[in-house]
Parts: C-alpha cells; structure tokens; sequence
C-alpha cells in the first residue's frame, strides 16, 4: 500500500525544482522533506531521485510521480462530489506545460471562460512545443500542449490545429542587410533570433531553403521579446501571425519571403484517467482552439 505523504513530498520536490522551496510548499523542514524521500527509496529498494540541481526523477520515479498525478485529479473529482472530504477548502489546481507562442497568443482568453465557470486554478510551465512533453513523461503536469503527436503512454493527445508562421524582419532590417534579394543563403549570413536551444523552426525554415548547418543568430527566451527584438532591426524570425497581425498590416514588420508561411500543429495531451475537471478542460480546449488555429488538414 502507498504512502501518500511519502509520495507528495517525492512530486513536491521535482515541482518545486529542490528540496527547501518543497519544505516550504509543505510546511515541513528540509530535513523531513529529505527524510520522506529517503524512506520512500527505502521502502521501494531504489532510487527515486537523482540529486542534481534541480533534483530529478528516476524512471522508477517519474512513474510515481504519473500515479500521483492522476490520484491529485481523481481526488478533486470526489471533493466535488463530497465537499466535506475537502479538509483544507483549496480550489483545485491543475499543472499545464504549453509553448509560450501559445500563452502569448490564443491560450488565455481560450481557457478563461472554463476557469471561471469551474474555479479551475492553472499552475503554467512553459516549454518549447517541440520538447513540452518531456514535463509529462516526468508526472510533473496534468496536460501538455505541444507540437509532438504521439502521447505518452496512459494519455491521449488531440489535435487542435496549427499556429501559423510567418518570416519577419523591420523594414530597417531588411533595407540593412537584404538589398540585393532575399534566399536562404542570404539569410543564413544575416542575424536571426531563436527563441532557445530547444528552438528548431528557424533551421527546418532555413532548411527547407536548401541551407544546412548553423547561421547566425541571437537567443531571446520570450515570445514578447522575440517580437520587440524584431521590430527593433536585430534580426529576422518566425513569428506567430496571430501575435503580430497589427504589426503586419501597419507595415512594422514585414515578411522576408512572403508566401511561405509555415505551419506548426498543436496537441493536446492529458491522462487517460485525469477526473472530470481535466476531462471538462480537455473538452473546451478543443473546442475553444478552433477560433484561432488553422484547422487541422482533414478537418
């Protein structure tokens, strides 16, 4: 039989990203948090942390920390139906990891009218959509929303739509650097912003140009950044038309190679098993992504 406090000190931590900031989330010391996990570990005969900084889950580990996460969703179930079960009167939170594009653009006002009807707290982890799914293999969130297709094992994944993209530079930067015509190669000589490490949409672009291999470019971790940065002439990037259809039509901003827009799917993903407040927010997701994706093709 588990030990559940054994193992919402282990789903602490990892949300936490360490020890102290997970005793503080907990009201307990540190040093009771570490013995939790050390008892768990003893119990189980393995490791369930590696302890890096932040600490991380072993396969053993995440695991664990995906039944936590269901149990958390199925409890909230319950306590709607059974409110005295409810010792502590929290609202319900559920945690999300989603591309900040996304939370950016359409997420907010897609979600808000489902938060409000169901008191629904969000606790948001913003990820790169080509890698967000990474934070729900771990068990450390209820939902993911990214641009991989296949769900990990025990969820489901939906397909909203696709953000589409376009390539934008300033005026100022394209009368600068791109006089004498706009190609890929062309491109790959002038600076370019990429949102992260993780961030592959400028060289698939590049790519599909016919040029291979790195380019030069700045690193801007911020959807609102990466729109400033561009407007102010620093480089050229693929950024979502939703975000900056003013900008487009006041001419700010102006496509590099119009006509080729790129299109990134969307997906939604959560657990099979995640109660009916997951089920309910999957449901209008779904449905409120229509209003600002371009449909999936097929639809």
């Amino acid at each position: 039989m588990f030990d559940y406090k054994l193992l919402a000190a282990l789903a602490t931590v990892v949300e936490q990203g360490g020890f102290e900031r997970a005793a503080q989330r907990l009201g307990l010391s540190q040093s009771a948090v570490s013995q939790r996990i050390k008892l768990l570990e003893m119990r189980l005969g393995q490791p369930v942390l590696v302890r890096s900084t932040p600490p991380q889950p072993t396969a053993l580990g995440q695991r664990l920390l995906n039944h936590v996460q269901q149990v958390r969703l199925l409890e909230g179930d319950l306590q709607q139906l059974v409110p005295a079960l409810d010792e502590e009167g929290r609202p319900e939170r559920l945690r999300v990891a989603l591309n900040a594009d996304s939370l950016a653009t359409w997420w907010a006002e897609a979600v808000s009218s489902y938060c409000h009807a169901s008191g629904l707290l969000l606790d948001l982890l913003v990820e790169d959509q080509a890698v967000g799914l990474k934070r729900m293999r771990a068990g450390e969130v209820a939902a993911c929303l990214c641009a991989t297709a296949r769900p990990v094992a025990g969820a489901r994944a939906l397909a909203l739509g696709s953000m589409r993209y376009r390539a934008l530079a300033s005026p100022q930067f394209i009368a600068r650097y791109l006089t004498d015509g706009v190609s890929g190669v062309a491109l790959a000589r002038v600076p370019a912003i990429v949102y992260g490490p993780d961030d592959r949409l400028q060289h698939r672009y590049l790519a599909a140009l016919g040029v291979e291999g790195g380019f030069l470019h700045h690193l801007c971790p911020s959807s609102e950044g990466f729109v400033r940065m561009t407007e102010a002439g620093l480089g050229w990037g693929l950024i979502p038309e939703l975000q900056v259809a003013g900008q487009i039509a006041a001419g700010s901003l102006q496509e590099v190679l119009p006509g080729r827009p790129v299109d990134v799917p969307l997906y939604w993903h959560s657990w099979r098993l995640g109660g009916e407040r997951l089920d309910g927010l999957t449901r209008h997701v779904e449905h409120a992504a229509r209003r600002w994706l371009v449909a999936p093709s097929g639809a």
